[in-house]
C-alpha cells in the first residue's frame, strides 16, 4: 500500500517504524512517504517539503504519489481541516475532520459533548473575563486546574495550589488570539475540579460509528522526577499497567467513547480517527480529563511497539468504514517503557543546535529503537537538537523492569550536551506502588 503520513515528530516516526516493521517482516509491502518528516523518518520513507497545515497542497502531494491512505498524525493540521480537504479528492484518510478535531481544538466545546453524550468527567466553568476566572477559581479552590481552551502543544494546563500561578496562566489564555486553533477562537480559558486519582491514556480507533480500543498507557507530563517542575508535552509512557481495574477498557468504550462517536455522528461530524481518552481514575469512579483528536505522544510509542496486528490494517480499516470487520486485535505479551531525551532548557526555552551521537549505540540493545523528535541535520551533515523533546527511547522487555532496564541503557549511549530525561518513568509501576483510589 502507498501511504503517506503527515508530521514531524516522534508519534509520525512511531507509525512509519510500525508499517516500515510490516514490510519488514513480510506481512505487507509498503510504499512509505512522509511530510515534512525528520532525519529519522528519512531512513524509512520519502520525504516531501510540504506544509502540513495547507490541505490544498497535502491533498495535491496525496494524489501525486498515488496514496491509498493519508495519516495524518498531528492535532494543528487535524483542526485546520487538512483531512477534508484529503477526503474531498477522494482519498481513504485517517484522521477526523477539522469539525470533529474540535474534541481537541476546543475543551469548551468537548465538555459541551461530553454533557450531551452524558460522559463523565470534571465539572468546569468556561470563562470569558478575569471576573469570571476569579470567579471560578475561588468556586473551586485549590488545587487549581486551569486549561487553554485552544491547542497549546500538551502545554496548555497549569495545575497548582498558587492562587496567583492559575490566575496568570487563565489571564494569559484570555489574551490568547486564537491562533492555536479553539473552535471560538481565543478569549476563553476553562477552570476544572481538580481530579484525584491515577491517571491513564487509552486510544480508541473509530470510523464514525465503530470504536476498536488500543491497550492503555500512562504518560509522565512533568518535567522532573517524582512529577515536579512544569508540564511538559510528555516525558515519557509505559503500558501494559497491571495495577489498573479489570474491565476499565470496557467501561470506557461502553461509557465514554462510544457515546461520544455516537453524539457526534447524530451532530452530523463523524470521527474518524484515534479518540485520545485523558483519563482519571478517581475516587468517585472514571473522569475524562481530556479528549485529543490523535495518537498521543510519548504513549503512542509504547502502545504502537506492542501493536502485533498490523497498524496499517487498523487505520484502513477505520478510514473506510469497516472497523465493525476487523478482526480482534493481537498484542505482544512484552511490556514497553519509552523515555524522552529533551533539550537542556524544555520546555520554558530549549536549546537547540547541538550535535546528537550515539543513536546506533542505543539502537544496537536488544528490545531498543530510537524515535526521532526534535532532530535536524546539519549543514555539515551532522544530526543536531532542533526543539524540546529531541528523542524518544522505546524500548521491549520481558515485565516492565526489563523494558526499563533496557530504555535507560539506551538513554546512557545518547550524547546531546545538556540533554535532561526523567530516571523513574515507570518506576511506581514496576515496583507496585501505583493504586487506585
Amino acid at each position: 500500500m502507498k501511504i503517506l503520513v503527515i508530521g514531524t515528530g516522534a508519534r509520525e516516526h512511531a507509525i512509519v517504524h510500525s508499517l516500515h516493521q510490516e514490510t519488514a517482516a513480510g506481512t505487507a509491502t509498503h510504499e512509505l512517504h512522509a511530510a515534512p518528516g525528520n532525519p529519522g523518518i528519512a531512513g524509512l520513507a520519502t520525504l516531501h517539503a510540504v506544509d502540513p497545515l495547507d490541505g490544498a497542497a497535502v491533498a495535491a502531494l496525496a494524489e501525486q504519489v498515488g496514496a491509498e491512505l493519508v495519516v495524518v498524525g498531528p492535532e494543528a493540521p487535524l483542526v485546520a481541516g487538512v483531512a477534508d480537504a484529503v477526503r474531498a479528492a477522494g482519498i481513504p484518510v485517517f484522521g477526523p475532520s477539522g469539525e470533529a478535531a474540535q474534541l481537541e481544538g476546543s475543551k469548551s466545546f468537548a465538555k459541551e459533548v461530553m454533557a450531551a453524550a452524558g460522559v463523565p468527567t470534571a465539572m468546569a466553568h468556561v470563562c470569558t473575563d478575569t471576573a469570571e476566572l476569579e470567579a471560578a477559581l475561588d468556586a473551586f479552590g485549590a488545587p487549581y486546574v486551569v486549561k487553554d481552551d485552544g491547542l497549546a502543544a500538551g502545554k496548555g494546563v497549569v495545575v497548582t495550589s498558587d492562587r496567583a500561578e492559575a490566575l496568570a496562566h487563565g489571564t494569559a489564555c484570555l489574551a490568547n488570539d486564537g491562533a492555536n486553533g479553539g473552535a471560538n477562537g481565543g478569549g476563553r480559558v476553562v477552570v476544572e475540579e481538580y481530579l484525584d486519582g491515577p491517571e491513564v491514556s487509552l486510544f480508541c480507533v473509530c470510523d464514525g460509528a465503530t470504536v476498536v480500543p488500543l491497550v492503555p498507557a500512562q504518560d509522565f507530563k512533568r518535567v522532573h522526577d517524582g512529577d515536579e517542575g512544569p508540564n511538559t508535552g510528555g516525558m515519557g509512557a509505559y503500558t501494559p499497567l497491571d495495577w489498573a481495574p479489570a474491565g476499565l477498557v470496557d467501561e470506557v468504550v461502553t461509557r465514554i467513547a462510544q457515546p461520544t462517536v455516537d453524539e457526534m455522528a447524530r451532530r452530523g461530524t463523524p470521527f474518524v480517527g484515534v479518540l485520545y481518552v485523558g483519563l482519571a481514575l478517581t475516587s468517585r469512579g472514571t473522569r475524562v480529563v481530556e479528549f485529543n483528536a490523535r495518537f498521543g505522544d510519548p504513549e503512542t510509542q509504547s502502545v504502537l511497539a506492542r501493536l502485533a496486528t498490523p497498524l496499517s490494517d487498523v487505520m484502513h480499516a477505520a478510514a473506510r468504514g469497516a472497523l465493525a470487520d476487523l478482526e480482534p486485535l493481537r498484542w505482544r505479551p512484552e511490556a514497553s517503557v519509552t523515555v524522552v531525551v529533551a533539550s537542556e532548557g524544555y520546555p520554558a526555552s530549549a536549546r537547540t543546535g547541538d550535535q546528537i551521537t550515539g543513536i546506533e549505540d542505543a539502537e544496537a540493545l536488544p528490545g531498543v529503537h530510537v524515535l526521532h523528535a526534535g532532530t535536524a541535520l546539519s549543514e555539515t551533515g551532522d544530526l543536531v537538537s532542533a526543539g524540546g523533546r529531541v528523542l524518544s527511547v522505546v524500548a521491549l522487555g520481558s515485565d516492565l523492569a526489563d523494558a526499563r532496564r533496557r530504555a535507560y541503557e539506551g538513554v546512557a549511549r545518547i550524547e546531546l550536551k545538556g540533554s535532561q530525561h526523567r530516571t523513574d518513568i515507570a518506576l511506581r509501576a514496576e515496583r507496585g506502588e501505583v493504586s487506585v483510589p
